[in-house]
């Protein structure tokens, strides 16, 4: 929880990655810190949020979200939440817990097996919830899952493009995609990142990504790097000649 609040004390400050990645890929960068002093609690205890607090987080995804916006990006910063999103994909899409978990900010062979049986005994304890994927959200998700599904779904009301990032914004989007087929229509994948899970969840959602860096930072930095490549598209599409406009011939 210290390493959370410090990075996001960083964001706020500007040294972070994603701060000069949003800067050069000339985004604005808006930072929620989400009751950082109040973390969720143990899901292998208890649910992870009750209905108020996601409800509450759902809030603010969606309030966060301009309506006059050329496109979103969504991204996150905190410990642990590598472990939330692999919990919340199983209880989405089926398998098992080491089917999902990956090593998050890299560690060893014996925590990713603590990882695993965690998620294994979230779901378990959980079980009767998780047919509902809000519900599932609730008993495993974070608050800055929830207020990444909330800012999607705004997005989409808004017909606002939506540039996901790594695996846990994407765990996020998936529960939308799990109500309502099509909910993820204004949605690209804007990389694929090095965690385990990530290219098992874009498989599940039909999303091809756009970069492919084995990145594992999240803050969002991967789908800061994709915004010049989207500019770069959009650019060739409006204006590049066709052949005909430019007299060459199609033989």
């Amino acid at each position: 929880a210290a390493v959370t609040a410090e990075m996001v004390k960083n964001f706020q400050a500007g040294g972070a990655a994603i701060n000069r990645l949003a800067e050069i890929a000339g985004a604005r960068l808006d930072v929620y810190p989400l009751d950082l002093d109040r973390p969720t609690r143990d899901f292998t205890a208890a649910p992870a949020m009750e209905e108020d607090e996601l409800v509450a987080a759902l809030r603010l995804g969606w309030q966060a979200v301009a309506p006059e916006a050329d496109l979103l990006v969504v991204g996150e910063m905190g410990i642990g939440n590598t472990t939330a999103a692999a919990a919340l994909a199983v209880a989405l899409f089926g398998g098992s817990a080491s089917d999902w978990t990956g090593r998050g900010t890299g560690v060893d062979d014996a925590g990713l097996a603590r990882k695993a049986d965690a998620v294994a005994r979230g779901l378990a304890l959980h079980r009767d919830a998780l047919p509902d994927p809000l519900q599932a959200l609730r008993c495993l998700g974070g608050r800055e899952l929830a207020a990444m599904t909330g800012a999607i779904a705004r997005a989409r009301m808004d017909r606002v493009p939506v540039l996901l990032d790594g695996f846990i914004a994407t765990a996020s989007a998936a529960v939308l995609a799990r109500l309502r087929p099509g909910a993820l229509d204004h949605c690209q994948a804007a990389h694929l990142s090095g965690e385990a899970g990530h290219a098992r969840l874009l498989g599940a959602l039909g999303l091809g990504p756009l970069l492919d860096l084995g990145l594992r930072l999240g803050e969002g930095s991967g789908a800061a790097l994709a915004i010049p490549l989207l500019r770069a598209a959009l650019a060739c599409h409006s204006g590049m000649a066709t052949f005909a406009e430019a007299g060459v011939s199609e033989g």
